[in-house]
């Protein structure tokens, strides 16, 4: 298939700039046979006793500071993930003006200096701290790595330090938001947990390759970024007997999905795991554990879209975003979101 196939027309107004509040009003679309158009605080009415919600815990670090050289050249870094003991591979703004051995000032006490820079110009940093110390710096420091789609000053906006954080996060290592998770609250989580539902954590570490277009015709030429995940014993455990007793396997947001997809086996069943996962979804994948997905509406031609498409039909999900925009519904990481009901369900 072409990525052109995934193609539609987005009015740019319906970009969302900042979360539903709260959280749990914004709207929600259910997919199946028919379009309903619901909101988030009805999720408790689409849910059954026997049913699991399978959420994301990973927790976003605001990696993205502002500082400038020697010379005074503004330079404004987001970075990635750990390439040693106290160095990061990152993304600079401009990454032009960038030389290995400049040095960057984010604050009196916080600087660092490019050690590597690579012909797509990403940059390793090296910094006077470890892992864990940088992590702490970062909390008062830097701000949250929103896409690039929501417009923010340079300094951000300190409200996105809560808003572009789930109710579930708890393990740091994101550098975005699994976005389904955003819709949550307490007094929602209590009456998804009062009908009997249990809500079982995963960790996925959403990268910067969530943000990345694809550059090639094909799909199948696409090379999918890798990230990393864990299932503990327990979670999986709960998983494979909830399908054993027909209970249907809830993925809250795209991540979930694909790390519950990357740990099953051939026999439909999920084993512990821990790792990196590069799986890319597609139409025609066999999916062996999700029977439910809720997400947000996503970007044209983007592996997301893809991943909803090969869920619940490419003309299908067409049909779906046309209603949705011509329902002025919200789009992407704070906007809305969609409860799809697999293709193949019944």
């Amino acid at each position: 298939m072409l990525v052109s196939d995934f193609n539609f027309k987005l009015p740019q107004e319906l970009i969302a700039q900042s979360p539903a509040s709260p959280r749990d009003t914004a709207r929600l679309l259910m997919i199946g046979n028919n379009f309903i158009d619901l909101f988030i605080k009805d999720i408790p009415k689409l849910i059954r006793p026997e049913d699991v919600l399978v959420v994301n815990n990973t927790k976003v670090i605001p990696v993205r500071l502002n500082g400038e050289k020697e010379n005074g050249t503004k330079v404004q870094v987001t970075l990635l993930k750990p390439s040693g003991p106290n160095s990061w591979q990152a993304l600079a703004r401009p990454a032009r003006k960038l030389r290995i051995g400049d040095r960057i000032f984010f604050r009196p006490d916080l600087s660092c200096e490019v050690i590597y820079k690579d012909l797509s110009g990403q940059i390793t940093l090296a910094f006077p701290l470890t892992k864990s110390e940088l992590i702490l710096a970062l909390d008062t420091h830097g701000s949250m790595p929103l896409p690039p789609y929501i417009k923010r000053k340079r300094m951000g906006d300190k409200t996105d330090h809560d808003n572009y954080q789930t109710i579930f996060a708890k393990k740091p290592g994101a550098i975005a938001a699994p976005t389904a998770g955003l819709h949550f609250t307490s007094d929602l989580i209590k009456r998804i947990k009062k009908i009997g539902v249990q809500i079982v954590p995963l960790t996925l570490h959403v990268g910067a390759g969530t943000f990345l277009s694809i550059k090639v015709n094909n799909i199948n030429d696409h090379k999918m970024h890798s990230e990393w995940g864990e299932i503990s014993f327990a979670s999986a455990n709960i998983i494979n007997s909830t399908k054993k007793k027909k209970g249907r396997i809830i993925a809250i947001g795209t991540t979930a999905l694909r790390l519950l997809e990357s740990a099953a086996n051939k026999d439909g069943k999920i084993t512990p795991f821990s790792g990196e996962t590069e799986i890319f979804i597609t139409p025609g994948y066999n999916f062996k554990i999700v029977d439910v997905l809720l997400t947000n509406f996503h970007l044209p031609c983007s592996t997301l879209f893809m991943l909803v498409s090969a869920f619940s039909g490419l003309e299908k999900m067409k049909s779906a975003y046309a209603h949705a925009i011509s329902s002025n519904y919200r789009f992407f990481s704070y906007g809305d979101a969609c409860w799809l009901e697999g293709k193949y369900n019944k």
